[in-house]
Parts: C-alpha cells; sequence; structure tokens
C-alpha cells in the first residue's frame, strides 16, 4: 500500500474515494523509562527510552490506519497527517494519531 503526506501519487489516478481512515494509539511510558528520560533530560542528550516509545506508537498507527484502509478496498492513502499528544495526569501517556483519505489508484 502506498501512504504518502501529498494529495495525489506521482504517475497514478485516484479512481475512487473510499473516505477518511485513522489509526490511533495510546501507550504509557513506564517508571523505569520515566526515570531514565529524567536523567537524560538532566545531564543532556537524547532520550533513547522515549525515542522508542515514540517510534512505537506512530509505526502502530501508521499500521492500523493502513489496515483500516485495505479493509475499505483501497490500495492507497493519501494526505497522511501524523499527529502526537502527551495525556494523563502525570502526562505519562502519549497518543499518536495518523490519518489520511484512503483510495483506489490506478
Amino acid at each position: 500500500m502506498i501512504v504518502t503526506t501529498t494529495p495525489t501519487v506521482e504517475g497514478k489516478r485516484i479512481v475512487e474515494y473510499k473516505g477518511i481512515v485513522f489509526g490511533e494509539v495510546v501507550n504509557g511510558v513506564d517508571f523505569v523509562k520515566d526515570f531514565a528520560a529524567g536523567l537524560t533530560n538532566f545531564f543532556g542528550g537524547r532520550s533513547g527510552s522515549y525515542e522508542g516509545e515514540l517510534i512505537d506508537a506512530r509505526e502502530s498507527a501508521l499500521a492500523e490506519m493502513e489496515k483500516r484502509a485495505m479493509n475499505l478496498g483501497a490500495n492507497a492513502i493519501v494526505g497522511v497527517d501524523v499527529d502526537y499528544e502527551v495525556l494523563g495526569q502525570a502526562n505519562n501517556m502519549l497518543m499518536v494519531t495518523a490519518s489520511g483519505t484512503a483510495v483506489v489508484i490506478q
């Protein structure tokens, strides 16, 4: 399946619009990862634990969106947007939402 942020796919023609599709993931950050990220924040550098959570959440949201598009009979998703939010009383939840338009291209 072709997934793109652009409104079209170069060299292809959209022949049918199937609708808007979403993929949502909410991941919690456990105490160990939160503690390690706090140390990184204090000493400086990149937080591998948070980066890993972010990558996993983004890939899961995109996979969920693709699955929903396939269920509609689409072979591509155009106009994809990925959003990130921090949730929870202690800001220890990460929500990633991917959305786009499921289409059939030729």
